[in-house]
């Protein structure tokens, strides 16, 4: 067991920031204390800082994510690159009222998700292995505007994509698989796209905003230079039907620095 103390143990920020979502919260902080830097997911110099470097910087986007899905029926949630589980792990605990899709490629990534899920004890959290462009692929499809055109989607899916004819002589597509094999069960556009320190936005355009239903939106954990990569990816985004690019401060919490939330909305 690590002998490291993090420095919010104790702190009253906790609560405050992370509410009713707090118990579990420790489930998964004591877990990336004890496994985490041994299994690849923080550095050695995050372990004392967990609570305000992972934890409650992934937080910072439940407000947005929450106030995009305010109006709508269906509160689902992709988080692409899911990783660590920062933010997609973070912000299904905070939100339990949302149906969340945590898309990771790594076989050892999505093992540590799946412990997450089940000793956190989330309802509302289905672990795919696949890459954004099988997500997409098994959401729009290649005849749509969008999806199979994003990264190898093209050739990857004529592999696993098994398909013969209809009965009015066109290609009668079959299930898209994952990176297991097994069928990707996604099959509408998402409310909100969340991601953290994935790709940049001249990349992560084409990855997320395909996602998207229309009035969706992206909310992408970014550094400093965020609004430098909305101007660099400005024809990306539009291309991909992205508006209003935008950055805003996102509090962390009180007394400490706030973060980046970069957002687009899908029209």
């Amino acid at each position: 067991m690590s002998d490291v103390t993090d420095e919010l143990d104790d702190s009253p920020i906790l609560e405050e920031v992370l509410g009713d979502a707090l118990g579990k919260m420790r489930v998964f902080h004591a877990k990336l204390v004890e496994e985490g830097e041994p299994r690849g997911l923080i550095g050695p110099r995050d372990v004392a800082i967990i609570w305000e470097r992972h934890i409650l910087n992934s937080a910072a986007i439940v407000p947005f994510v929450r106030e995009s899905t305010a109006k709508k029926q269906f509160k689902t949630v992709a988080d692409i690159g899911s990783g660590g589980g920062f933010p997609g792990i973070v912000a299904a605990a905070c939100l339990p009222d949302h149906q969340f899709t945590l898309v990771e490629p790594m076989e050892r990534r999505i093992e540590w998700l799946n412990e997450c899920v089940e000793d956190m004890e989330l309802e509302n959290v289905t672990v795919v292995r696949a890459r954004a462009n099988e997500m997409i692929e098994a959401i729009v499809g290649t005849s749509g505007t969008q999806g199979g055109n994003h990264g190898n989607g093209n050739a990857r899916n004529g592999r696993n994509s098994k398909g013969g004819r209809n009965g009015r002589g066109a290609v009668a597509r079959g299930p898209v698989l994952d990176l297991d094999g097994k069928p990707i069960q996604a099959r509408h556009p998402f409310a909100v796209v969340t991601c953290r320190a994935v790709a940049p936005m001249t990349k992560l355009s084409g990855w997320t905003l395909p996602l998207l239903e229309r009035g969706g939106c992206l909310v992408a954990l970014k550094g400093r230079s965020a609004q430098e990569e909305i101007e660099k990816a400005s024809k990306e985004i539009a291309k991909c039907g992205g508006v209003r690019p935008r950055v805003v401060n996102a509090e962390v919490g009180p007394g400490l620095e706030s973060t980046h939330v970069l957002m687009v909305d899908k029209k």
